[in-house]
């Protein structure tokens, strides 16, 4: 059984081009994993596998990796997830943050807290993972350490703690003091393998002298102890002392510990390594795993412990070509072999796991068994999906899944031959299990398939991969706005339902009321009210079913909507016509009618933009976003130009990198992200609902 306290589960998050592929690169290269050095620009990464990432220098999946360092006399094992910087791909952090136990934030030391790195900051915090700071770039012209984390303090609102200082900056840079053992050091290979003690730089010693007691400050407040050894003599405090006290404090998320470097030089990337063995948590230090059992409808724990009964997360579903599907899968408590059954608690089915492997990118390495705080991937199951609990059958659990965002985009597709139908169905439904913010649907009016997902560069990916991997050529219809619909009034509606078609009939009778869903509320909330018997218990359900299937179309033009309150309050039946289809018919018919009067407005995507201009063309990216329906929300100063912020529709932003490259001579870059949905003016709505009805 391995020792627990030498495992680390860890992934590397960042904006786009902070540089997570190169340091994913430089890990396996010093873990001896790689013996090369592999590039994002030149398409050799091992972490890039998929030919889209090669080409477009970008991360698009997720990849696993499991690597060993030997530090303090120890070896650890490290499962690396390096997750992709673009937005339209921020399913896949957000489901291998749900699996990790620490991550390491990387900013560039250039751009510093960029748009992306709040999102995956966010939901580091929602999945309460613990985490250190790499300031990468160092060596990058404009590259500013303090700057960096002045804005990690600010922007994210954490407690970022320096445990280096860089020696130089920009193309100066050559090594870093470390704060812990008060010792300079400086790079003396092309590699980074080689460092040597140097003594600190004079113009350093001030500033040393502040982060490092402002150190062990720190650490002495975590135990009483420490505060009185810090009092009598705070020379007295030892290394290990201050390590095990900045490691309590990132555990418990109050801390970032904050280191830097250069990866793509090759600096400081071992230090980074023997940060994560400090700092962030093993498997066994967080806390363990909740979950409800489907019998009992009871909470229980799982600890990581390899003799408690099997519990595992699946959080990733992938297609190989020559394995078939694999599921990436996270276990939580037990050992599970090879060959063996499982019960997939979210689904009730039982599972063979035929072969456990483990991952190294888009390699698999067979194993024999996997046990309780190990990341592998399975092969041979017939039906798991993203975020389903794989459990012991004799003591099952299910564990608190994942929570995807709904598509913002939509596109029409059809195959080039009637030949290629079953192959482009098939392609589809793939596609769709290994990415769940990826939907498909045929439209009931034009009987067009109809795929949606987070972006354009999100579907002209999976496009890609259905042409390469699937061998299917598709015509595809413009870009389509997600829209959705929302009621916002109350109204108290009556419906009788009846038919006569000799013989048996069909009667239902309801009286309800529908209302918007109280503020954060999504999906259908149902109340029933009825009393006395005047509509049976058992077509209750049949009623809420109707309701909820009106979820997927509004009244104005079809679009689903956000969600709504039903109350039902009175009604009456037949003894003989009444059934339950009849009431499931008439809730249906009634949503219909009320949701007329009760002011359905249509709600449009919002987007958070930012662009990154240069000074000179400032007033033509902002005239250029009003011009779009923008909300402007301020313009920083950044290194060598200006940030501008803003909210706009999505409709308007169409094609909108071309037309930046445009106004701005190709020197601007923008990121986009969907913020939340408002309401449409009026004239924009007509033209919606117009042409969704033609």
């Amino acid at each position: 059984m391995a020792d627990l306290k030498y495992t680390r589960n860890i992934g590397i998050m960042a904006h786009i081009d902070a540089g997570k592929t190169t340091t994913s690169e430089r890990i396996l290269f010093y873990t001896g994993k790689s013996h090369k050095l592999g590039e994002t620009h030149d398409g050799s990464a091992t972490m890039d596998w998929m030919a889209q990432e090669q080409e477009r220098g970008i991360t698009i999946t997720s990849a696993a990796t499991t690597v060993f360092w030997e530090y303090a006399g120890n070896e650890y094992k490290v499962n690396l997830i390096d997750t992709p910087g673009h937005v339209d791909f921020t399913v896949e952090v957000e489901r291998s943050l749900r699996v990790l136990d620490g991550a390491v934030a990387l900013f560039c030391a250039v751009g510093g807290v960029q748009p992306q790195s709040e999102t995956v900051w966010r939901q580091a915090n929602k999945y309460q993972v613990p985490r250190i700071a790499f300031i990468n770039k160092m060596d990058r012209v404009g590259a500013d350490f303090f700057n960096v984390v002045g804005q990690i303090k600010e922007k994210l609102g954490a407690t970022p703690l320096p445990l280096q200082i860089p020696i130089g900056q920009e193309e100066s840079f050559k090594g870093v003091v470390d704060l812990v053992s008060n010792k300079a050091f400086v790079w003396t290979d092309d590699k980074g393998t080689a460092m040597e003690e140097v003594p600190i730089p004079e113009d350093l010693k001030d500033v040393v002298e502040e982060y490092r007691t402002a150190l062990f400050e720190g650490a002495a407040e975590e135990e009483d102890a420490l505060m009185e050894k810090f009092f009598e003599d705070p020379d007295s405090i030892t290394e290990e002392e201050v390590i095990r006290m900045v490691r309590k404090a990132t555990i418990e998320m109050r801390i970032t510990p904050v280191m830097c470097g250069s990866a793509f030089k090759n600096k400081g990337v071992q230090r980074l390594l023997d940060g994560v063995m400090d700092f962030l948590p093993s498997p066994l230090d967080v806390e363990a795993v909740k979950g409800i059992n489907p019998k009992t409808d009871k909470e229980e724990i799982r600890r990581p412990d390899a003799k408690e009964p099997f519990s595992a997360l699946a959080f990733k579903i992938a297609t190989d070509p020559f394995v078939g599907r694999i599921a990436f899968f996270r276990v939580y408590s037990g050992r599970l072999d090879s060959g063996s059954y499982v019960l997939n608690a979210s689904t009730g089915k039982k599972e063979r796991i035929s072969r456990i492997m483990q991952m190294h990118s888009n390699k698999q390495n067979p194993i024999e068994f996997i046990e309780a705080g190990d990341i592998g991937a399975a092969v041979g199951f017939k039906e798991i999906k993203t975020g389903n609990t794989l459990c012991d059958e004799a003591h099952p659990i299910i564990l608190e899944s994942m929570s995807f965002p709904d598509p913002v985009i939509s596109i029409s597709v059809e195959p080039l031959t009637q030949a290629d139908i079953e192959k482009m169905t098939m392609a589809l439904i793939k596609l769709a299990e290994e990415d769940p913010t990826f939907t498909v649907k045929t439209d009931e009016n034009s009987g067009q398939t109809i795929i949606s997902g987070m972006g354009e560069l999100h579907l002209d990916v999976l496009l890609d991969r259905m042409k390469r991997e699937f061998k299917v050529e598709c015509n595809q219809g413009r870009p389509q706005v997600a829209y959705k619909e929302a009621i916002t009034s109350s109204v108290q509606h009556r419906e009788v339902y009846k038919k006569q078609t000799g013989g048996r009939g069909k009667f239902a009778d309801i009286i309800f009321e529908i209302s918007p869903n109280e503020e954060g509320v999504k999906g259908l909330t149902f109340v029933n009210e009825v009393k006395g018997g005047n509509i049976p218990k058992e077509y209750i359900p049949a009623i809420e079913k109707g309701f909820k299937s009106c979820l997927d179309n509004g009244v104005l033009a079809g679009y689903p909507l956000e969600g709504f309150k039903v109350r039902i309050i009175d009604g009456s039946f037949h003894a003989v016509d009444s059934d339950a289809l009849s009431f499931e018919l008439c809730a249906r018919i009634g949503f219909k009618e009320a949701a007329r009067k009760a002011n359905s407005i249509l709600l449009e995507p919002i987007m958070s933009v930012e662009v990154e201009t240069p000074d000179a063309n400032v007033g033509d990216v902002t005239g250029d976003l009003n011009r779009r329906r923008g909300v402007l929300e301020g313009v920083d100063a950044k290194f060598g130009g200006q940030s501008v912020k803003a909210k706009v529709p999505l409709a308007e932003m169409f094609g909108y990198v071309t037309s930046l490259r445009t106004i701005t001579s190709g020197r601007a870059s923008s990121t986009m992200e969907y913020a939340y949905h408002a309401e449409a003016p009026k004239n924009i709505a007509d033209e919606v609902i117009k042409n969704a009805t033609k």
